[in-house]
């Protein structure tokens, strides 16, 4: 009984951080609907959000998975974790909605690479809670930071396409789900595991992170109308994360 009310009481912990990213999330999704929005703005963002993604890889998954022993196993995770999003992005090429539109299918492309996003979130915060409850503390820290630009950015482009606002605010609200799917299977999944099967499980989500970045992100970050300031806010977000990373631990 006293074991049991010990798992329950950690897994609420994990459930209690995984509010934070969607709480970023919502935030992000909610500021498009008050604020101006510009072609500079969604730049501005996409660019903050990669920095911030890529750093929560460099700074801090891939460096303390490697610490953990056996580099190539967690290097494979990695590698794996990007051929399972390329998989997951074929299936998406496969089945999105409006197929005779370019345009819609962009938008409806990299909502659906933020859904995913999304997830592994709440997985990396289930896993690295069970590593120590510091770690999930800085993933859930840096992914509120990465998700308000991200989803703002997402829920500004339904918008530029006429989407309306009943389903923008459905669209928004269900960022929630995939975190909280991903917080209990990443919690319950490696739960009494050996400490590197965390790590690969962290990794394998490191390449997914990266992968979504690269072919869903950066790309969108680079369309119409670029901001000036674009590099500043990718520097900014990556520093951002880095401030936050060296004050946690």
């Amino acid at each position: 009984m006293f074991i049991r009310c010990d798992f329950m009481n950690e897994f609420l912990v994990v459930i209690l951080l995984a509010l934070l990213p969607i709480m970023g999330s919502i935030i992000g999704g909610i500021a498009p609907e008050f604020f101006k929005i510009s072609q500079r703005n969604l730049s501005l963002a996409l660019h903050a959000t990669t920095g911030i993604i890529l750093a929560v890889i460099s700074v801090e998954l891939i460096p303390r998975s490697l610490e953990a022993g056996n580099p190539l196993i967690i290097i494979l995770a990695f590698i794996a974790g990007g051929f399972f999003y390329i998989i997951i992005d074929q299936f998406i090429n496969w089945s999105r909605p409006f197929g005779n539109s370019n345009k819609s299918t962009g938008v409806w492309a990299i909502f659906m690479g933020i859904i995913l996003d999304l997830f592994t979130d709440g997985i990396m915060i289930g896993t690295s809670s069970l590593i120590s409850l510091q770690l999930g503390f800085l993933l859930a820290l840096g992914q509120i930071s990465a998700n308000i630009p991200g989803n703002f950015s997402v829920i500004a482009k339904f918008k530029e396409e006429g989407v309306d606002r009943r389903t923008r605010i459905l669209l928004n609200t269900s960022s929630v789900l995939p975190v909280l799917i991903g917080a209990t299977a990443g919690y319950w999944l490696v739960k009494g595991e050996p400490q590197i099967v965390k790590f690969v499980l962290l990794s394998f989500t490191a390449g997914i992170l990266l992968t979504v970045t690269v072919e869903e992100i950066i790309p969108e970050s680079h369309k119409g109308e670029e901001a000036r300031l674009a590099a500043l806010a990718f520097i900014g977000g990556f520093a951002l994360f880095a401030l936050i990373s060296s004050f946690v631990t």
